[in-house]
């Protein structure tokens, strides 16, 4: 079963934002990736504002909806946020912890314990009809812990696998990947995957864990963007998601 490709486009934002002007747009960039054939579009709108910020994530939502696209709105647990995803009904909300000062996602959701703290926000975005993932380590022992909080998807945190790749630690990640997919499966919810996902390690991820349906890809993507062009690099994401070994630029 392919992978559905989500493109993260946080690093498109923070580029246009370093200038503080409005090009690169990621308005424009997202119509691009949609036109290459990504399935969606992914932002996660961080309280600091750093890169995605609230105009962003309606302009996109706006996008997403004209042309018939998912889109995911990533983020923390603020009000601010779950306001903003029920008033725009995104198609897919995916909670996400957030560590003061951190660069990016390192870790999932610390199961049962903050149990009382997501599922109260799990049953009020899925009452508005919108799709709910969280994301989690690949444990697979939590997953049981995951689906009681009532949400539809989890969204594995596949750095670890992306950090052993090429290395002795790539089977063992890879493992714990299909154990925590399968489980989740068990537990009644589907999958998602995200972080570090790249052209080398996406095929592999996508032959190996057929439970998951869904990736969220970012800097890898963008990063490529910079040799490939946005257009050819999207394609041959969407190929690497159908678990085809494709071509990578070197830096990889």
């Amino acid at each position: 079963m392919a992978i559905s490709l989500s493109v993260n486009l946080n690093k498109v934002a923070l580029l246009r934002n370093s200038r503080g002007a409005s090009n690169p747009g990621p308005v424009q960039a997202a119509i691009t990736c949609l036109d290459a054939g990504a399935y969606g579009i992914t932002l996660h709108w961080r309280g600091d504002n750093r890169h995605t910020r609230v105009d962003d994530v309606r302009a996109i939502r706006a996008l997403c909806a004209a042309r018939g696209a998912e889109f995911n709105l990533e983020g923390d647990d603020r009000e601010e946020l779950i306001a903003l995803a029920i008033e725009l009904q995104v198609t897919q909300f995916t909670l996400v912890p957030v560590k003061p000062g951190e660069v990016t996602s390192d870790h999932g959701w610390d199961l049962p314990r903050q149990h009382a703290q997501i599922a109260p926000i799990i049953a009020r975005v899925k009452a508005a009809g919108i799709r709910t993932a969280i994301f989690m380590d690949a444990i697979a022992n939590n997953m049981a812990a995951a689906a009681a909080t009532g949400c539809d998807r989890v969204e594995l945190y596949t750095e670890p696998y992306a950090a052993g790749w090429g290395t002795a630690q790539q089977a063992a990640a890879l493992a714990d990947l299909t154990a925590a997919a399968r489980a989740a499966v068990a537990a009644g919810m589907k999958v998602n995957a995200g972080h570090d996902l790249n052209l080398l390690n996406t095929p592999t991820l996508a032959r190996a864990v057929p439970e998951i349906v869904e990736a969220s890809i970012g800097h890898a993507l963008i990063a490529d963007a910079l040799y490939l062009g946005m257009r050819e690099t999207v394609q041959r994401y969407v190929q690497a998601c159908n678990g085809y070994d494709v071509a990578a630029p070197v830096t990889q």
